[in-house]
């Protein structure tokens, strides 16, 4: 092969790669929280509707790639002051403008169309999550509190995608917990944030609204709100009923460990602002949560109920 194929070959295929990590794999571990409704709905041994849920996870896999390579071309600039987001592709310039605004126009079109034709009301839900993320990434990301309500409803709309992919109802109890959970990580990683940057005010105007202080008086509030809300849900006689289990307390202390291990992790570790790695990465955090969903799996296939 002649050498000029060579390099051209050899361009396309970082370029391939940088687009690949622009989607960012890891964070994609988020989009778990669309198998919540199969498992609390004790669908898991169906197989139909065990492969709408994965089709739906693969397409929240595109749709939120797609999102993240448009905020990182949105961001490029800021992002070259960072000390670690100017290693991104599109900010170290290694991806171009081009290139990168195609491919997110062809994975959201794509992904798109295809929950459409999976589901309508589940495409409606991907319509919404790409329209938030695109409000978020151009404007709401510099309005103060409204700005972790956003990343927080990202984890919530997976959640009901979930449910509504493989018709089940929506529990008002997952939506609670999910709320409130991805409340409380959406405020770690601003707390991180702003703890970490020498001139984080400089990078990103938003956290000039924000100071240690402000953001550790919501997560006082949204932590203790969370363990409450789900004590109450495995110990509700609804929930009980529904899911032919009156034990889900047992899974009480993982959550109660997961959060304060969590919380050491920012305080100590300097850790939070980014969750899908400190959950990859963390093993204390990996076995906790590995060990809840075995517990909950386990508890829901001895049980008998319709599920929630």
């Amino acid at each position: 092969m002649p050498k000029t194929a060579r390099d051209s070959w050899a361009s396309r295929a970082s370029v391939l790669v940088g687009l690949v990590i622009s989607m960012r794999p890891r964070q994609w571990i988020k989009n778990l929280v669309v198998f919540a409704a199969l498992i609390f709905a004790k669908k898991l041994g169906e197989p139909a509707l065990v492969l709408r849920a994965v089709a739906a996870f693969a397409l929240f896999c595109a749709t939120s790639g797609a999102v993240y390579i448009i905020n990182d071309l949105f961001d490029a600039d800021r992002d070259r002051k960072h000390p670690t987001k100017a290693r991104r592709p599109i900010a170290a310039r290694a991806v171009g403008t081009l290139p990168a605004l195609t491919a997110a126009i062809l994975l959201l079109t794509g992904s798109i169309m295809a929950g459409f034709a999976l589901f309508t009301p589940f495409g409606g839900v991907l319509l919404t999550y790409v329209a938030i993320n695109l409000a978020y990434s151009f404007w709401l990301k510099e309005v103060v509190i409204v700005d972790v309500m956003l990343i927080a409803s990202g984890f919530v709309l997976r959640a009901v995608g979930g449910a509504l992919v493989i018709n089940v109802p929506i529990s008002h109890w997952l939506v609670m917990c999910t709320i409130l959970l991805s409340l409380f990580l959406a405020l770690c990683k601003r707390r991180q944030e702003l703890d970490s940057l020498e001139d984080a005010q400089g990078h990103r105007a938003i956290l000039r609204e924000y100071s240690l202080d402000f953001i550790d008086q919501m997560i006082n509030v949204v932590t203790p709100s969370t363990l409450v809300v789900y004590i109450l849900y495995s110990v509700s006689p609804e929930v009980e009923m529904n899911l032919g289990t009156r034990h889900l307390y047992l899974t009480v202390p993982f959550v109660l460990y997961g959060i304060f291990r969590y919380l050491y992790l920012v305080h100590k570790r300097g850790g939070g602002g980014n969750p899908a790695q400190a959950l990859l990465t963390d093993r204390p955090l990996l076995v906790c949560v590995g060990l809840w969903t075995l517990t909950v799996i386990l508890l829901l296939s001895r049980a008998g109920g319709s599920g929630s």
